[in-house]
């Protein structure tokens, strides 16, 4: 069997796996919408007012499509590295041909097609409640490559923490900080002048700064759809080679 064979395998197992717990489908396109529904839908934006919400709805556009792929991923192949660990799954995999960046592949694979979809429906939520923005090609690209970016982060915090429930927990640490400290909801002036540098660290922000170029101020996108795909090889390459394949 070759490569592109084990993966894609590998990525419809777990695809169907999704499809059978009904609740981790209602939430995947349910939360979206939910958002758009509570910010942009009842708390209205104030342009000119000052503070947060301040801006017209289509700034918020790369917050909206980042609470998806910063969540999902983390969550998801965060939760999944953890639980194979504690069912011994690595070690039987260990013994087929399948490599630990093919399964991380396929579970990214998978990551990027629920995410994909997920954003679809979030875009047309925002544009139904009449936000203004360009639905640029660039989010072809920015979506996908972000998601493989924290699904390898994902696979690193479920590869170092202690069980699934650690995993989640760690997802969520790592995940609520970054996303209102990148450039998403909160405008970097609203921060003190001392903290604006560390924005920059942020793995997030890349991928806010290209949404936002993209779809709303305009400005430069490939320096930042470049940063993302860098982040995101050098993520996947730590990811997958911090699964335990044998115990």
């Amino acid at each position: 069997m070759s490569r592109a064979k084990r993966v894609l395998a590998e990525a419809t197992a777990t695809y169907r796996t999704f499809l059978r717990r009904r609740t981790a489908v209602f939430f995947t396109f349910f939360f979206p919408v939910l958002l758009i529904v509570i910010f942009a839908g009842l708390v209205r934006t104030q342009s000119g007012s000052g503070g947060l919400f301040s801006e017209p709805t289509g700034y918020y556009v790369p917050g909206y499509l980042a609470t998806v792929v910063l969540f999902t991923p983390l969550s998801r192949v965060g939760s999944t590295v953890a639980r194979h660990r504690e069912g011994n799954r690595f070690e039987k995999l260990s013994t087929t041909p399948l490599t630990r960046a093919e399964w991380l592949a396929a579970h990214s694979l998978v990551n990027v097609a629920l995410i994909a979809a997920a954003c679809f429906v979030l875009l047309v939520a925002l544009l139904l409640t009449g936000a203004q923005f360009t639905l640029s090609p660039w989010l072809a690209v920015l979506v996908p490559v972000a998601s493989v970016l924290f699904c390898g982060i994902g696979a690193v915090l479920g590869s170092l923490a202690d069980g699934q429930d650690g995993a989640i927990a760690a997802s969520n640490g790592v995940a609520l900080p970054l996303l209102f400290l990148s450039e998403t909801f909160v405008q970097p002036d609203l921060f003190p002048a001392w903290f604006r540098p560390l924005l920059d660290f942020s793995p997030l922000v890349y991928f806010s700064r290209g949404v936002r170029a993209a779809t709303y101020s305009g400005g430069d996108v490939t320096t930042n759809v470049a940063v993302v795909v860098a982040l995101a090889v050098v993520a996947f390459g730590v990811g997958a080679a911090l699964i335990p394949w044998t115990e």
